[in-house]
């Protein structure tokens, strides 16, 4: 057996301390680019707390789905801005991430709609008549 052992990079190359990798392009995100993805969460933040609270919309379920829209966009920022993930980076294993969590997240809300709305229709009393004799 040898005795010789190289570190990846280092050793009889002469190489430097620092690490080159040939990984492709590596998404760095500037002071700006932290800035705008900051921005961003808060507006999608502030208007639907601002659909809510002025009541901009007649119906309750418009509500919701645009409130939904709205945190589905602004996982999306947060995954583009912060997580850097895009379709190039780490060879497209972010894009598969990417898509993977947006099928979760779809997943998880409509289960809860659902689950929300069948929770709703089952338990609450059909009528004035059923809620009198409730005990």
């Amino acid at each position: 057996m040898s005795a010789h052992i190289e570190t990846a990079g280092h050793g009889a190359h002469g190489h430097d301390s620092h690490d080159h990798h040939d990984d492709g392009p590596v998404s760095h995100s500037t002071f700006k680019g932290y800035m705008t993805g900051f921005v961003l969460a808060v507006v999608l933040t502030a208007i639907p707390f601002w659909i809510v609270m002025a009541k901009v919309f007649d119906k309750p379920n418009t509500t919701a789905l645009v409130i939904l829209a709205f945190a589905v966009v602004q996982i999306v920022v947060h995954m583009v801005y912060f997580l850097h993930m895009d379709a190039k980076s780490e060879g497209g294993w972010n894009m598969l991430a990417l898509i993977f969590t947006l099928v979760v997240v779809v997943i998880t809300l409509a289960g809860s709609l659902w689950v929300m709305y069948h929770m709703n229709t089952n338990m609450m009393p059909h009528s004035m008549h059923d809620m009198k004799n409730m005990p």
